[in-house]
């Protein structure tokens, strides 16, 4: 089971695919946002990912109570949803710049929309791939719209119950698209490692016969690397270059250092792995494993004894599974005392 984004195959015998997620931590600026491109591409990330909205597409501007960011939300500063979204977007105009620059330094880009006028955006640009976000997954006519652009689709399920995952998947079904990556995600912030149930991984896998990967909004890189044993083959992580001045999502993500390490768990896990086969590494010394050697010097015609072999190091001479059956056995030649023992010794 494989796809491809922007050239790079995923899936079944690939690497992870590592996207570096920029969401608003580029606070505005459009230098900062070229900054997190080039520092994504340093930590060895495979993928930047952007958000296309803006607040008008993604809720209203209004003082209705319904619209009111609940106090205990890490973002209950900005008051109503329409603040911070617009706080925190990215302009559209800067996208074909961002796209252009991460093409120059090497890195697959593409975006999370949010309405169907960001999709045409997006189609504008030739996006290699889309990203539904967990609370998009209801967003039934968003998913079809996308879906029907024959790209894949990564999506991420932090809001999901089963029935909601199932929806989305025959929706983008029906439109005869089959590269789908389902994404584990708990949609808190930051996520606590009791929040995370990473065993459904490869339960989303089973269930739903797709691609699985994981995004994550812890501060750590557990999840990740658990992730990757698991089986994930994506793996998403919000990304800002540094937590000094904060951004609108700092507090959750990982800065230069953190991602830079995380790529490196992430890809030292993955050859720890290995595949199931029974074979040695070249590097095995199998002359460290042991063998019958003699151990006293014997005449020709005398008798092989417990006394007169031994197994023992290097694994040069005959193998020890031989003990039994050459005790009691007549040599047929002088033999001395670290020499190995060969079963043409004996008469």
């Amino acid at each position: 089971m494989n796809c491809h984004i922007g050239g790079k195959k995923i899936g079944s015998g690939c690497s992870v695919f590592i996207i570096a997620e920029m969401s608003g931590n580029h606070n505005g600026s459009l230098e900062q946002a070229i900054q997190i491109i080039h520092a994504a591409k340093q930590t060895g990330a495979d993928a930047v990912k952007l958000q296309t909205y803006k607040a008008d597409t993604i809720t209203l501007k209004t003082d209705n109570q319904d619209f009111k960011i609940p106090s205990e939300s890490p973002w209950a500063k900005d008051e109503f949803l329409y603040d911070l979204y617009e706080k925190a977007y990215t302009p559209w105009e800067w996208h074909k710049t961002l796209f252009e620059e991460a093409k120059k330094v090497g890195l697959i880009i593409f975006s999370s929309p949010f309405d169907k006028t960001a999709v045409d955006l997006l189609e504008e640009l030739d996006a290699p791939a889309y990203k539904i976000a967990s609370p998009e997954i209801t967003d039934i006519p968003l998913i079809k719209y996308v879906a029907q652009k024959g790209k894949p689709i990564i999506l991420s399920t932090g809001m999901a119950h089963k029935e909601d995952i199932e929806l989305a998947i025959e929706t983008i079904r029906k439109e005869g698209l089959e590269d789908i990556i389902l994404l584990k995600c708990t949609s808190s912030y930051p996520t606590l490692h009791n929040d995370m149930n990473l065993r459904a991984i490869p339960k989303l896998k089973e269930d739903f016969n797709c691609l699985v990967g994981l995004s994550d909004h812890s501060t750590d890189f557990i999840a990740p690397v658990s992730a990757t044993v698991l089986g994930a083959s994506v793996i998403e992580k919000h990304f800002v270059i540094s937590k000094e001045k904060k951004t609108v999502d700092s507090f959750f993500s990982l800065d230069l250092e953190e991602f830079t390490d995380m790529v490196t768990m992430v890809r030292n896990t993955e050859a720890a792995l290995g595949t199931d086969s029974y074979n040695l590494p070249d590097q095995v010394n199998l002359k460290g494993r042991r063998s019958l050697y003699i151990s006293k010097d014997i005449q020709k015609g005398s008798k092989i004894t417990e006394n007169n072999i031994a197994s023992v190091r290097p694994g040069l001479g005959l193998h020890p599974k031989h003990y039994d059956k050459v005790i009691g056995k007549i040599v047929n030649k002088n033999l001395k005392k670290s020499d190995r023992l060969k079963l043409e010794d004996l008469s």
